[in-house]
C-alpha cells in the first residue's frame, strides 16, 4: 500500500507523478494548499491547521475528506502525525513530499531524521524531491540504490557512529568502514553502476540520492 503526505515545504512540480498510483493522501497541515494547487484532494488533512484557510477546511469536509484537527501545542510536528496514520492505515511504502526547501530549516532538519527512527523498518519510507530521494539504512540492513551510473549519492551517520558500511558499484568504496557523526566522509560519492547497494552493520545513515538526469521514481 503506497501513502504519499505532502508536508508544508516546497514539493518540485515533477512530485505530483507520486500521487497518480497512491493509495492513501495525506495532507500534513499546509501541504493541503500544495495539493490544491495541483488539483488533487487528499483522503486526510491532519495537523494543527494552523496555515491553512479555513475556506480549504470547508471545501474538504464538504468534499468528505477527514479532517484530524490537533491543538497547536503538541508534541509532534503535522508530518510526523501523517506519517503516523500512514502507518496505522497498513501502508508499507510512504513517500513524503513537501519536507525539503521550506522556510523553516527546523521543520527540514526534524522531517529528515524522521527517516531515522527505527519504529518505521521494515518499511520504504522515503524523502522525495524532484530528482533527491533521502533513505533510512539501519543496523543490520542493506539498500539497493535506485540511481544511474554518473548519479550521486551521499551516506551520513545521523546516530553516533556509523560501523561496518560497505558499498558494491560506488566509484569510492568502503569495505567494513566506520562513518563518523558529524564528518563529511560519506558526502558526494558517485554510482559506477546500476544496482549498486550498501550495507551497514550498526548505526543509522541517510542515504540521499541526487539523479543527474531525468526524474525517476
Amino acid at each position: 500500500m503506497l501513502a504519499v503526505i505532502v508536508a508544508a515545504g516546497d514539493p518540485a512540480a515533477s512530485d505530483t507523478r507520486w500521487l497518480t498510483d497512491a493509495d492513501l493522501v495525506i495532507a500534513a497541515d499546509s501541504g493541503a494548499c500544495w495539493l490544491e494547487e495541483v488539483g488533487i484532494t487528499p483522503h486526510l488533512l491532519v495537523g494543527d491547521l494552523d496555515s491553512v484557510d479555513e475556506g480549504l477546511v470547508e471545501r474538504y469536509t464538504a468534499a468528505g475528506v477527514e479532517i484530524e484537527r490537533h491543538p497547536a501545542a503538541k508534541d509532534e510536528s503535522d508530518a510526523e502525525l501523517a506519517l503516523q496514520r500512514a502507518v496505522a492505515s497498513g501502508a508499507d511504502r510512504i513517500v513524503i513530499l513537501g519536507a525539503l526547501d521550506g522556510e523553516r530549516l527546523d521543520h527540514e532538519l526534524a522531517n529528515l531524521l524522521l527517516l531515522a527512527d527505527p519504529a518505521w523498518r521494515g518499511r520504504d519510507l522515503r524523502i522525495v524531491r524532484g530528482t533527491t530521494t533521502v533513505r533510512a539504512l539501519h543496523s543490520g540492513e542493506s539498500l539497493e540504490l535506485e540511481g544511474a551510473p554518473g548519479d550521486i549519492v551521499t551516506l551520513l551517520s545521523v546516530a553516533g557512529d556509523a560501523q561496518g558500511v560497505s558499498t558494491d558499484g560506488l566509484r569510492y568504496p568502503l569495505s567494513d568502514e566506520e562513518l563518523r557523526f558529524g564528518r563529511s566522509r560519506g558526502l558526494s560519492n558517485v554510482v559506477e553502476r546500476a544496482g549498486a547497494s550498501v550495507w551497514l552493520k550498526s548505526g543509522t545513515l541517510l542515504v540521499i540520492e541526487h539523479r543527474q538526469q531525468g526524474e525517476g521514481s
